[in-house]
């Protein structure tokens, strides 16, 4: 788990809250060394907010953004019925760009609340 301060700037009242959260993650990312495949990539009606790479693994990272924690903490809203989701997306990404013999797979949560940021790497496994 990496935790980190945000000090870029934002709103709480723009009506893109949850874009402006993805594009914190993004730069995020980009800032720790991590090539950006993919953001928003559907496969059906599912979806996943990042796909990552950096060295030979493939991130797919789900952005969760609140702004207190009074209900729980962000991360905490990436259940296993969305995990499931991530991991079905996953699947079909990786075998249709033929990735599946040359990376490994991770899943990470970023949970971003007020101006923190907590990377969680490997938040959870496919079972």
């Amino acid at each position: 788990m990496v935790h980190a301060p945000y000090t870029g700037g934002h709103s709480d009242l723009s009506p893109k809250y949850r874009d402006i959260g993805e594009k914190i993650a993004v730069d995020y990312l980009l800032k720790k060394g991590y090539k950006i495949l993919e953001k928003n990539f559907r496969f059906g009606k599912l979806e996943v907010d990042i796909i990552a790479l950096k060295n030979d693994t493939v991130i797919f990272v789900e952005v969760k953004r609140r702004e207190k924690s009074n209900f729980g903490s962000p991360e905490e809203f990436v259940d296993a019925r969305k995990q499931r989701r991530v991991m079905k997306v996953a699947k079909f990404y990786m075998s249709r760009n033929g990735l599946f013999d040359t990376h490994h797979v991770r899943f990470d949560v970023i949970s971003i609340t007020g101006e923190e940021i907590l990377h969680i790497e490997g938040a959870y496994r496919e079972h």
